[in-house]
């Protein structure tokens, strides 16, 4: 039979406005015999549980991407710890029941590297979930990500389904979050490095002292990993999880200070400026990188270097920076 008699495969990517879900959409929407479905809030309350089965119900599914959630930076976390436990439950509550009562047998959570121990041995392996306490300050957030990956272990152990979990480190790239408050360390040091290059500046201040090493991940390199990982045989996948530790660590493996960081940022936006450091600033954790063996081992890693990632993501910025204003 022919790719034309064939008919589409169905695939909703919740979430798909923001970055990654966005990225997503951008791997497979030149895909034939794919019909990407979407819906904004105002479509769909992904909270509301009657809405969501009632849209699946209306909508024959047949793959589901679970990239929606309730996000924001350690101010935010701190300050509506109940928002974010609770919107984040029902997301992935309403979204994998109404997948499974309506019989979408494959589903891809995406959570986060927060679910794992604050003190977790480095770099984290999957194995080390569930094995300390979390980081304080987005605790209910980690908790509402360690449920959904439950929900889909649970899900499958009782009911056969194939509902599957990745754990990305941090990311960055098109659709990011470039408030000057709220944003995340690339954001918010691409932003003041392009104010500062545009005013004229002498020098930039950065907080800390630079010898924290983080990991970062552009956010096309999530989205190809999350659909390799979706697409993959049950055999593969089942050969390199546990029914009750399925979920995979995506990441580049490989980590830099937030010195290096900064002077990456300062070659790509062209600031010709010094970089001062305020060490009064606290750093944070000293190390966060993942561990990504299981995924390697399953035929993927990352291919977008930093420059080249953050070169990207500073003309995509240039160009949306009218947005970003105010």
């Amino acid at each position: 039979m022919s790719d034309k008699n064939q008919s589409p495969t169905r695939i909703y990517i919740a979430g798909h406005r923001g970055m990654v879900g966005s990225a997503i959409v951008r791997q497979l929407q030149g895909r034939r015999n794919v019909e990407l479905i979407t819906a904004t809030h105002a479509e769909l309350d992904l909270t509301n549980q009657q809405a969501v089965s009632r849209f699946f119900a209306e909508h024959a599914i047949d793959q589901v991407y679970l990239a929606a959630a309730k996000v924001g930076g350690i101010h935010a976390n701190n300050s509506y710890p109940a928002e974010f436990i609770y919107q984040n439950l029902m997301i992935e509550v309403n979204i994998i029941h109404a997948a499974h009562i309506s019989g979408v047998q494959k589903l891809l959570f995406l959570g986060s590297s927060c679910i794992y121990p604050k003190l977790a041995e480095q770099p984290m392996r999957e194995e080390a979930l569930l094995t300390g306490v979390l980081e304080a300050t987005n605790e209910p957030y980690a908790i509402a990500k360690i449920a959904g990956i439950k929900l889909c272990e649970s899900y499958n152990r009782q009911y056969g389904r194939d509902y599957r979990s990745v754990m990305p480190t941090n990311l960055y790239g098109e659709n990011d979050n470039f408030h000057p408050e709220n944003s995340h360390v690339i954001p918010a040091l691409m932003r003041r490095f392009h104010e500062a290059k545009a005013r004229g500046d002498r020098e930039v201040v950065v907080w800390g002292s630079g010898t924290p090493k983080r990991e970062f991940l552009h956010v096309d390199d999530m989205a190809a990993a999350s659909v390799h990982v979706m697409e993959l045989d049950t055999a593969t996948y089942r050969a390199h999880t546990q029914p009750m530790l399925s979920h995979i660590n995506v990441g580049t493996g490989v980590d830099c200070t937030i010195r290096e960081l900064a002077e990456t940022m300062k070659a790509v936006v062209g600031f010709e400026g010094d970089i001062v450091w305020d060490s009064s600033k606290p750093d944070g954790t000293p190390r966060k990188l993942m561990d990504v063996r299981r995924l390697k081992d399953l035929g993927w890693q990352a291919g977008i270097s930093l420059h080249d990632g953050l070169t990207a993501t500073y003309r995509w910025f240039i160009a949306h920076q009218q947005q970003f204003r105010g």
